[in-house]
């Protein structure tokens, strides 16, 4: 978090709030060693302390886009078994663009995908088109006022690309956001792709064949807990709701 700080008071210092497209993927991965764990491989176990960080990003004239998987969180039971506490996501993460190449860091929003959501994205067509809705107050007194809706439309032109578009409405702290970013049909094959790849790991299913990650005993995405009934998990993390 101090190496997040010194490059988002550098970047203040030079071009106001805003950061350009280098600095922003560095930024995008500092965010994430703070927040969230990483894909573990099937070729090799990592130190406790070692993180990967691949996120993939473009970056448009309106607006940049990144994404990448966040793993699921495990309980240790006291029978010495695991299960999932919370399954993991595809985290899209989108930051408005000020200037040529310069994008916001501090604006950004976040769309976490649930596995779900990840299987819609990959069933799209050269002319699909989707919608999802997140309300983080859902089934509360405060349901409606944090709503966050992420589009995906292909494009008109017959050249299989596709708009992803994110509109958050909060009505708590008094603000509209609305990103839009085109994708070209590469693009979106990238992204089509990388929720297969990443989607066994973001449901837990990897570790049905195999062990836990080495050091994952000791680290603080393990809990151990008295063995109870499993209980509905949340799909979406907390992290999408930081603004």
């Amino acid at each position: 978090m101090m190496k997040l700080s010194r490059l988002l008071q550098q970047s203040r210092n030079q071009i106001g709030n805003s950061v350009d497209a280098k600095d922003a993927l560095k930024l995008c991965a500092f965010s994430s060693q703070a927040n969230h764990s990483t894909l573990p491989t099937a070729r090799q176990n990592y130190a406790t302390k070692e993180r990967i960080f691949a996120p993939y990003s473009v970056f448009k004239g309106k607006a940049a886009l990144s994404f990448q998987p966040v793993m699921p969180t495990f309980i240790k039971l006291d029978s010495g078994h695991h299960r999932i506490e919370r399954r993991g996501v595809m985290l899209l993460t989108f930051m408005p663009s000020v200037g040529e190449r310069k994008y916001d860091y501090e604006k950004r929003q976040h769309f976490a995908l649930s596995a779900t959501e990840m299987g819609t994205v990959m069933s799209l067509g050269p002319t699909g088109s989707s919608e999802f809705f997140h309300d983080p107050s859902m089934l509360s007194s405060n349901a409606g006022q944090v709503r966050k809706s992420l589009s995906i439309k292909s494009q008109s032109d017959g050249g299989g690309g596709y708009f992803i578009s994110l509109s958050v409405v909060n009505n708590i702290l008094k603000f509209n956001d609305r990103f839009n970013v085109p994708l070209t049909a590469g693009e979106f094959t990238v992204l089509k792709t990388a929720c297969s790849f990443a989607l066994p790991y973001i449901m837990g299913w990897d570790q049905l064949t195999g062990k836990l990650p080495e050091g994952m005993a000791n680290n603080k995405y393990l809990k151990v807990v008295v063995e109870k009934p499993a209980v509905a998990d949340r799909e979406q993390p907390d992290l999408e709701w930081d603004r």
